[in-house]
């Protein structure tokens, strides 16, 4: 089967799909223990801790694997040159992060962050292992590869992770779950994985594929540190407890739309490097990611923000009710962000990483300007900062695409016009379940049913082009397995 083939980039995204959500569906259920085993705190502390090994992490996943991916032509002496290469690296990113930990518990007045930041930070090492095995997967889309190794490490961190917090090991139990599933991912994918380093080495290779991989790298790296930088004024400007309200708010939304753009991302970058010379072929994908994420995504979104009360309540107890207003606000804002990285996917795939670099420097002075100015009114305004900058990135992430593919800011509305549109009634029509006066198990259910009846619904009758292409996805493979 051609690698660049519609079954092929619906099977493979398909895989990816369970992969997310299933790892991710574990995840949720074991942090949903934690959260009722565990005192807030103690999540605003692994919060605050998790900001710098992002931060760290970043240098790791970014640029030399995207241009492994992006390269048209690269063999065993690309891959071992960035393996080789990174094995050094993350070693070095580790020992500075040892030597730093004092420094950031001093600024905090955290002692206990020391040993917590020395420990956690080894998944820094674990990931330059893993990071090649990750390109080759994609490059070569074989994501059913990533089900396995995923899921595999999710349910054993799943177990220590329970096990330890009834033991009261408390944060360490986080730190523990984290190690472990990574570890355990890693060594699976190489197991599955054929792909093995050679005695290969090249400088020349190297600098090939950093003159790409550097700018997508710093990109990257601007965007983790502006997207953390609010938790770290959160912790210090304000307390532990509002940064674990802000992350817990965070954390449902994000959960649903970080899986979705991981897995169409990291199929949907591979695809369109294949068409890369041709600027007809990757509009038409683009347009075609920008209809079935904002589809899927902007209906969870808006139903989510409407149960934000019920599910809070339900899932962690009233005692995470505080967070409730944070995960309204998340729901909306990254409602918005598929959009975005659909029409930065495109840029990266047809090589401009130059570009790409100049929206990310523009994107975060403009949402630095915004966060200093919200910053001073509280947790919440800082929530808010978020909102308002995910409205900029979109401007901004959309503007090249009209001269670089003639597909502009018109054509993307008028794109994502139809699923705005049917979340916001049904989203009404949700919200008018709270007037029945049920409980909050009672009234989560019916949210449910509703919201999900009266948007396939409305999909139907108004013959909404993303609903009738995803019934032609499944009638196919439903056909295929018939035959097969």
């Amino acid at each position: 089967m051609k690698l660049n083939s519609k079954e092929n980039v619906t099977a493979n995204l398909l895989w990816r799909l369970f992969e997310r959500f299933g790892a991710q569906g574990v995840t949720f259920v074991v942090s949903i223990v934690l959260a009722r085993l565990l005192d807030p705190n103690i999540y605003g502390v692994i919060a605050l801790v998790t900001v710098f090994t992002s931060i760290m992490q970043v240098f790791v996943d970014s640029g030399l694997g995207n241009a492994l991916i992006q390269k048209k032509d690269a063999d065993d002496l690309d891959f071992s040159s960035v393996f080789y290469f990174n094995i050094v690296f993350c070693l070095v990113l580790y020992g500075v992060m040892y030597l730093s930990s004092p420094l950031i518990a001093s600024i905090y007045k955290m002692p206990e962050l020391v040993p917590i930041l020395r420990v956690l930070s080894l998944t820094i090492v674990i990931s330059g292992v893993k990071n090649i095995q990750q390109a080759y997967v994609s490059r070569n889309m074989l994501f059913k590869k990533f089900f396995f190794a995923t899921v595999g490490g999710t349910f054993g961190a799943a177990v220590i992770g329970i096990a330890m917090a009834y033991k009261g090991y408390g944060v360490w139990s986080l730190v523990a779950q984290n190690l472990f599933n990574l570890f355990i991912d890693t060594c699976i994918l190489w197991l599955t994985v054929k792909w093995r380093p050679k005695n290969l080495f090249s400088l020349n290779r190297l600098k090939g594929l950093f003159s790409f991989g550097w700018k997508i790298l710093a990109s990257q790296l601007i965007d983790a540190i502006y997207e953390d930088v609010r938790s770290l004024i959160i912790g210090k400007k304000y307390s532990t407890g509002d940064l674990a309200y802000y992350n817990r708010g965070k954390q449902f939304p994000q959960l649903l739309v970080s899986n979705m753009n991981s897995a169409i991302e990291s199929v949907l970058f591979p695809s369109m490097s294949m068409e890369q010379d041709n600027a007809l072929k990757v509009r038409m994908m683009t347009s075609r990611a920008v209809k079935i994420t904002s589809y899927t995504i902007m209906p969870m979104m808006f139903g989510m923000a409407v149960c934000a009360e019920q599910i809070i309540n339900l899932i962690l107890t009233p005692k995470w009710t505080e967070a409730v207003p944070y995960m309204q606000i998340f729901c909306i804002g990254l409602a918005i962000v598929p959009i975005s990285l659909a029409n930065l996917n495109a840029i990266k795939a047809i090589g401009r990483s130059d570009v790409y670099l100049k929206l990310e420097i523009i994107r975060k002075i403009l949402g630095t300007i915004t966060l200093v100015c919200f910053m001073w009114f509280g947790a919440k305004a800082i929530a808010y900062s978020y909102l308002l900058n995910c409205g900029i990135t979109f401007t901004v992430n959309a503007f090249p695409n009209k001269k670089l593919l003639n597909y502009g800011y018109v054509s993307q509305l008028l794109d994502v016009l139809p699923a705005i549109l049917l979340s916001f009634v049904m989203a009404t029509i949700t919200y008018m379940v709270n007037w029945l006066h049920l409980s909050n198990l009672m009234t989560l259910i019916a949210q449910i049913i509703v919201g999900v009846s009266v948007y396939i619904l409305s999909s139907i009758i108004f013959k909404v082009d993303s609903f009738q292409y995803i019934l032609s996805i499944v009638r196919g493979l439903s056909n295929k397995n018939a035959r097969g």
